[in-house]
């Protein structure tokens, strides 16, 4: 981050002085007081549970003298109150993101947003390692992608950034406007339209009214990417002032995806077309829905003047965000760790890593995928349904909403491939005796299934 002063941050985040000096100057933004230091403005965020004001105290300790407040009891009543430089503001989560959008303002930086409701994380990280390739670039890290999230990333943001990719997650109708607002985007990707979060939007049709979010604020100057491929983001749902590049399987998309190679767990192959322009590109990742993500990013960087050659080699070099499609080994047993999240295609996706991976018995353990709405069961069986078409060998469910997968895939499988789980915990105390040399194992479950905790045991 470059250095602030609380001066400037006091007309950003439209608040007013109540102590200190306007000239005290900010290294880092905080908001965890057992993080905070000397030199660090310190926000306490309120939340549905929460309020950290009451934590002002614990930061007062650590060294940390600059804070944002819309409550100064605590800094009032404090000992030290002359040597605090304290800003109140009405809501300190608005103020923080506020003063994210003033820090992009003084940036000349391409952005770019993306989002999705699967393949957002890994075409951010792709399109990291392709525009590393020739600017100084930037991107969020981790899950920081919501209202909290994307505005710690922005204000830690290097002096000198040119590029700033940034996934914009959501969960309901008008996040993506406030992300957007935020950063204010030159390029826009939407990935795909699924079923994440249909709880909350009621329709994939209400998901991609809240994608689209991210163009709020294009005008002629803007960009829009969109895979083609997925049956709602179609030119006529997705066209607006803006240009539109698109990427898809035959001649009517702009970038145009052929001959893909699937390695398995080495990775994938493909070719890009684009106006008379070919490159083969090659992925150490596994997936070939990798594919379509690789070229949402091609698509991307190629507006910022980046050409296909520079972004093969950019990709050549990507590695995954930790969770995701992550393949370790031990002891002659291979774990996929798809844990991060799951919704019913990123579901049958990793599902195709699992068949494409060498090994003896290929085994599924799925956990529930959450905020489905009234549909769950459909779609829990759906993913059932393909697991055991694709003829995974052992299919392990856990959860509720996974009885549905197990019902499904029973009727294809029999009785005695498919094992359910209504808790977890009696999964984790049984794994260590089903397992096999040999085997590979996809582990993968919504985020609140916490997964990754089976994938722990598998591993000890």
């Amino acid at each position: 981050m470059k250095i602030l002063r609380m001066r400037e941050i006091c007309q950003a985040v439209k608040g007013e002085v109540i102590s200190g000096s306007e000239e005290s100057s900010v290294e880092r933004i905080c908001t965890d007081s057992r993080k905070a230091e000397e030199g660090d403005l310190f926000f306490p965020l309120i939340g549905e549970m929460h309020d950290a004001h009451k934590f002002i105290p614990m930061a007062i300790d650590r060294g940390c003298r600059n804070f944002i407040v819309s409550n100064p009891e605590e800094i009032l009543n404090h000992p030290l109150k002359a040597q605090l430089h304290v800003i109140e503001v009405e809501d300190t989560t608005r103020a923080l993101q506020a003063l994210a959008s003033y820090y992009l303002s003084a940036f000349q930086m391409k952005k770019i947003g993306v989002t999705g409701s699967t393949g957002k994380t890994t075409t951010k990280d792709m399109l990291y390692y392709i525009c590393s390739e020739k600017y100084k670039t930037a991107r969020n890290v981790g899950n920081f992608n919501n209202h909290i999230g994307l505005p710690l990333t922005v204000l830690g943001f290097e002096e000198g950034t040119e590029v700033g990719i940034l996934e914009m997650g959501m969960s309901e109708p008008g996040e993506i406007h406030v992300l957007a607002d935020i950063v204010r985007p030159d390029i826009g990707i939407i990935t795909n339209i699924g079923t994440s979060h249909i709880e909350n939007l009621g329709s994939r049709e209400g998901i991609l009214k809240a994608k689209l979010e991210i163009t709020h604020f294009f005008d002629e100057h803007n960009v829009l990417v969109v895979n083609e491929i997925n049956d709602l983001l179609t030119k006529e749902n997705t066209e607006g002032v803006y240009k539109r590049l698109s990427v898809g399987y035959n001649g009517k998309s702009d970038f145009i995806i052929s001959d893909i190679t699937d390695r398995g767990e080495e990775g994938i192959a493909f070719t890009v077309e684009h106006n008379l322009d070919t490159q083969k590109f090659e992925l150490t990742i596994p997936g070939r829905h990798n594919a379509i993500n690789g070229t949402l990013a091609v698509a991307a960087a190629a507006e910022l003047g980046i050409t296909m050659e520079e972004a093969a080699r950019g990709l050549k070099k990507m590695e995954l965000t930790e969770k995701r499609l992550n393949i370790k080994g031990k002891d002659g047993v291979k774990v996929i760790d798809d844990t991060y999240n799951a919704s019913p295609d990123s579901m049958k996706a990793g599902i195709d890593v699992l068949m494409s991976t060498k090994g003896m018995r290929k085994i599924a353990i799925l956990a529930d995928m959450l905020e489905m709405g009234k549909e769950s069961p459909k779609y829990h069986r759906e993913v059932g349904r393909y697991a055991a078409e694709q003829k995974v060998d052992v299919l392990i469910a856990v959860g509720d909403h996974a009885k549905y997968i197990a019902e499904e895939a029973k009727k294809i499988m029999g009785e005695e491939n498919v094992i359910y789980y209504s808790e977890k915990e009696k999964l984790m105390n049984e794994i260590k005796t089903m397992v096999r040399l040999g085997d590979i194992i996809l582990v993968k479950g919504s985020r609140g299934m916490a997964m990754d905790q089976v994938v722990k045991k598998i591993m000890e």
